[in-house]
Parts: C-alpha cells; structure tokens; sequence
C-alpha cells in the first residue's frame, strides 16, 4: 500500500498551480509518495501544463466544473494511500519532514483521524517560521492544509458535494465526532496559503464566497444541532451580517445574505434526509473542544 498521497483540485489558476507544484518538487519527484490532480472544468490549459510536464502526476478531470466538494471527493475515493494529504492549489508544504511528522502523529494517535496544519496565510513569509503552539483537539480543519487516515474517511458519508463550496469540514468533523473519532492540530507542519486575505473582499466573488459561508453554516445547524438551539443561532447569525456588514453600506452582503435564506429554503428537504443530530449531552462536548485553527502568524510567539 502506498503510505501518502498528495491531493490538490484546481480550476483555472494555473499560475498559482504552476508555484505549487514547483514548490512541491521533491514531493513529487519521491516515487514513494502518489500526486493525484483535479483539474475542475479548467478553460486555461491546466490539464495540458500537467500531461506536459508532469509525467508522474495521476490526473482526473471534469470535463465540466462540478465544483471543489465534488472533487475532492474524487480524490478521496480515488487514493490507495494510508494517509492523503489536502491541498489547495494556492498552498503548499513547507518543511520537507512533514511526512515523518505526519505519520509518527499518527501512529500515536489512533482516534485521530484528520491532522490539522499551522496555516500561514499571506503572500510573502515571516522570517521567522518557529512557533509556540502544542498538538492539540480541535473542532475541525482548513480544507487548503490537512491529511486523512483514510480508514477514518471510509468511515463517514462523502463531503455534500451541494455545499459546492465552504463547510464540507465542519460536516466531516461532526461526522467524526459521532463516530467518537478526532480532529488534532499539529503545527510542526506548515503550509503557505499564498493568499492576501484582505483584498477578498475587494475581488469579484466576494458576494458569492460569502453567500456560500452564510449558508453552509446554516446547513451545519440544520444538519447536527439539537433542535431547540437551531432559532437562536440562526437568527444570531443572520443579525450579526445585517450589524457588521448591510447597516453599513454593504449592498452586496445583503444580496448574499438573501441568497443564502434561498438556499436554505430550497435544500431543507435534503437537510432533514440527512440530519445526523448531535445530542444535547454530545453538543456540550463538543462546544468545548478549541476552536478549529484557521490561521497562524508570528504574534502566536
């Protein structure tokens, strides 16, 4: 069996794919270790980059975009390999004994079916990468650095590929955690999120991003919350967007914040076939497990 495999999905980001991949040469290069691609729909010639230049790169495609939960999903069935790691393809590993750390963590481990990475997000690194962070549970994981047990994957639903986008981690990790398995972050592997955050908002799919947040959230409490903590959440939820953001000029936030309800309204059908409820008892367990890491930077030091 093949111990690690590589999983990135991409779409018409072939620059950025191009620096993962350099980034990850000695990855790849290792026969040791499988690189599995997919290529979502891409119009830019993605697909004939990687046949190109990338022999040993396994590569599936969707002839049409189905989506970043759809494919990842493809990946995760696909892989033969113990232990597969998640990439976006904007990101990538940093340190090259990631994987010993991976699998040692792992073998000490064994509730632990998802490690979390320290996730630098940010175009250019710190110089300084030590940190002063522990191992530790958390609630769940970032999609653009982590790595499956994949005997803990086969033991969950696939991610819901209609989320399309946003919160197929969480919906993993309320799977695990009523499997009585764990999510751990272990920050002794890095990952470079070579993103500017704070322009998101100034980018097109800003209303799109954030519709698609909105709503997976509000999936999530139809889907694992006990029933009669649901209203509050959500009406917390939806005036903290309308306080935050629409008060304040946002119209664009109050069209995704619409959209979002839509959504909702259309999928509740398919969020009560699918419900797999958190008891009372199982809810305050699980509220108190640390926040899942979304980001690291030099002031954790």
């Amino acid at each position: 069996m093949t111990k690690f495999s590589i999983l990135i999905t991409t779409k018409n980001r072939l620059p950025d794919l191009k620096e993962t991949l350099n980034q990850l040469s000695s990855f790849i290069e290792n026969k040791n270790i499988e690189f599995i691609i997919c290529d979502d729909g891409s119009s830019d010639g993605t697909s004939n980059f990687i046949e190109t230049n990338y022999n040993s790169i396994q590569l599936i495609k969707n002839q049409k975009s189905k989506g970043l939960v759809y494919s990842r999903n493809r990946l995760l069935n696909l892989t033969k390999a113990k232990y597969a790691i998640t990439l976006d393809d904007d990101a990538h590993i940093l340190f090259q004994n990631a994987l010993e750390i991976i699998e040692n963590y792992f073998e000490s481990n064994k509730k632990c079916a998802v490690i979390a990475f320290r996730i630098f997000w940010g175009k250019v690194l710190p110089e300084n990468l030590s940190h002063s962070q522990t191992n530790s549970k958390v609630k769940s994981f970032v999609g653009c650095g982590h790595v499956w047990r994949m005997e803990a994957w086969r033991t969950i639903p696939n991610y819901p590929d209609w989320f399309v986008f946003y919160g197929e981690e969480a919906f993993a990790s309320f799977q695990l955690f009523k499997n009585n398995l764990e999510v751990h972050y272990t920050p002794d592997v890095l990952v470079h999120h070579r993103v500017d955050v704070k322009s998101r908002k100034n980018q097109n799919d800003y209303q799109i991003r954030l519709r698609r947040s909105l709503r997976s959230g509000w999936y999530l409490y139809f889907l694992f919350y006990p029933w009669e903590l649901i209203p509050k959440r959500f009406f917390y939820t939806f005036w903290v967007q309308l306080k935050t953001k629409v008060f304040k000029g946002d119209f664009k936030a109050f069209l995704a914040i619409i959209q979002a309800l839509v959504d909702v309204f259309i999928n509740i059908l398919r969020l009560m076939k699918y419900a797999n409820r958190l008891s009372k008892k199982e809810f305050l367990e699980y509220s108190k497990l640390p926040e899942t890491k979304l980001y690291w930077t030099p002031r954790d030091l």
